[in-house]
């Protein structure tokens, strides 16, 4: 196909693959998985036409190995998976934070654990998303909610990671990845996009992990003149193994900081609804589409909901959702697991408002009557 523009129906999957397409990613490496399969389909057929390539790998371990490489010779990297490969991805996932290498991972995920309900949606690998890989890390995950956000994100994603020299995952779902909606594609060249930043140093003055000063080195590419050394093992400046004392504490507080610092520019969230409402719903990706109907049934019924949706699910918006429970009488948490995210919820409820869950957990979106039901006994 050639590059759609202007108003195309679209599934989610597909609006991601251009999405990236559009970022400037041109390679990708994975291996089919229901349900993001159709994201590797675009991509096979589309990048070589951009200059991009295409790889199978034979599974999801060198599938993550094979975007850190590329991302570190230069190319805009990305690969997608559900639950399963996600999880063989965690290991490298660590390496890819502690190299500081520019990469998206997309999990359209599904119900699990183990082969789980293979084509049915699902929300359950938030935690694993945070704390999946082993070690102390940060991590940037952005969350969905329609075919457009979808396209919108995946770009979004890929700047974030060339800003911040970080893997950034993508936390889709079933829903949003396997759904056909009206979307607006722009004309690429009106696209903000971010690209890593280049050494200003002369070669021989070059550390590949100096940072500037947003916490951030400067990148430059295997086979460039500025010569790179990435290592998985505890490293300096010059990006070989050191061990002396002080200097794992000194790397991991600059990964820490150069996320926690600017959470200003990754946190994004939005408000629906009423400002003086007696509930607050908190949710996300195509739970929180439901929490939006069920804001209008409960107006039916005389109950004042309104919605805060998070788009950025990590970092955790803390001060946005701090907020949200000091304005509200009591908070319903919807998303499709047992209770993941609604333990940040809790962590950050300084005033103490009693806090809810809406779980769906049935292998299909979450039904309006259980979250209404949440509701309900939130306002006895």
């Amino acid at each position: 196909m050639s590059r759609p523009e202007g108003v195309q129906l679209m599934e989610g999957n597909h609006a991601c693959a251009w999405g990236a397409i559009d970022a400037g990613a041109r390679f990708y490496a994975g291996y089919p998985i229901t349900p993001s399969s159709e994201i590797a389909e675009v991509c096979a057929h589309e990048l070589p036409a951009y200059g991009g390539t295409y790889i199978q790998m034979e599974d999801e371990i060198g599938s993550i190995a094979a975007i850190i490489g590329a991302s570190l010779s230069g190319r805009k990297s990305f690969t997608a998976t559900s639950g399963p490969g996600f999880s063989l991805m965690q290991e490298n996932l660590g390496v890819g934070i502690y190299q500081e290498v520019p990469c998206v991972i997309v999990n359209i995920q599904r119900v699990g654990p183990a082969t789980g309900l293979a084509t049915q949606p699902a929300q359950a690998d938030v935690m694993q998303a945070r704390w999946g890989t082993h070690g102390d890390h940060p991590i940037i995950a952005l969350s969905p909610a329609s075919v457009q956000e979808m396209y919108y994100l995946t770009i979004r994603a890929f700047n974030l990671s060339e800003r911040f020299r970080i893997p950034v995952i993508i936390l889709g779902d079933q829903v949003i990845g396997q759904t056909y909606e009206n979307i607006i594609l722009p004309d690429p060249a009106s696209l903000d996009l971010v690209e890593r930043k280049k050494p200003l140093v002369p070669p021989e003055d070059f550390l590949p992990y100096q940072p500037d000063e947003n916490l951030v080195p400067p990148m430059a590419a295997y086979g460039d003149k500025h010569i790179v050394h990435a290592s998985s093992t505890c490293h300096c400046e010059t990006g070989y193994s050191n061990f002396k004392y002080g200097t794992n504490r000194q790397l991991l507080t600059r990964l820490k900081d150069k996320i926690y610092n600017y959470t200003d520019e990754i946190i994004e969230v939005e408000h629906f609804g009423p400002d003086d409402a007696e509930v607050t719903l908190i949710s996300y990706g195509a739970s929180s589409r439901v929490c939006k109907y069920v804001v209008g049934e409960a107006e039916k019924e005389g109950i004042r909901v309104n919605l805060l949706r998070l788009l950025t699910i990590w970092p955790f918006p803390d001060q946005e959702v701090r907020e949200a429970l000091g304005k509200t009488g009591a908070v319903v948490v919807a998303e499709m697991n047992q209770g993941q995210l609604i333990g940040e919820v809790n962590r950050v409820n300084a005033s103490n408002t009693p806090v809810h869950l809406a779980s769906g957990i049935d292998g299909e979106l979450i039904r309006p009557e259980i979250i209404m039901t949440s509701i309900r006994e939130a306002v006895k």
